[in-house]
């Protein structure tokens, strides 16, 4: 509302404005909306993983507990998705993938860019690597 009545000439502190809405119950208009990362499956059929790091995520050594999430950035031509895993030892970002759509592949590939990278800077995964999201 601020800038409507600005451009027609009212010299008005978005303070001001945005208490007078206020009184009057009313409130501006918001653009987009809320935008939704997570989307459980239909049918109540799919269970999630237990949580193996019990919220600890702390490592005694690299490659033993790895996180993974993934979030949006708006952009002007609309949203840019970004799966990152990250090394609980040194809080290193070791795998992402950025992606106009968010599926499963751009998580497992986030994932496989991971476990390559380690390996190439030797780094070996060896048995007993917790890979961890927040949906389990």
């Amino acid at each position: 509302m601020t800038p409507y009545l600005r451009r027609r000439g009212h010299e008005v502190g978005i303070g001001t404005v945005d208490r007078l809405m206020g009184e009057q119950g009313l409130s501006g208009v918001v653009r987009g909306g809320k935008h939704r990362t997570t989307i459980a499956g239909k049918g109540g059929g799919h269970r999630r993983a237990p949580d193996l790091l019990d919220r600890d995520f702390t490592a005694v050594e690299p490659n033993r507990k790895w996180v993974t999430d993934f979030t949006y950035v708006p952009t002007w031509s609309g949203f840019v998705y970004v799966a990152f895993v990250i090394d609980c030892f040194s809080r290193m970002i070791v795998g992402w993938q950025a992606a106009t759509i968010k599926d499963t592949a751009m998580v497992t590939t986030a994932l496989k860019m991971a476990l390559w990278r380690r390996d190439h800077a030797g780094h070996t995964i060896e048995e007993g690597l917790i890979h961890h999201s927040d949906a389990g």
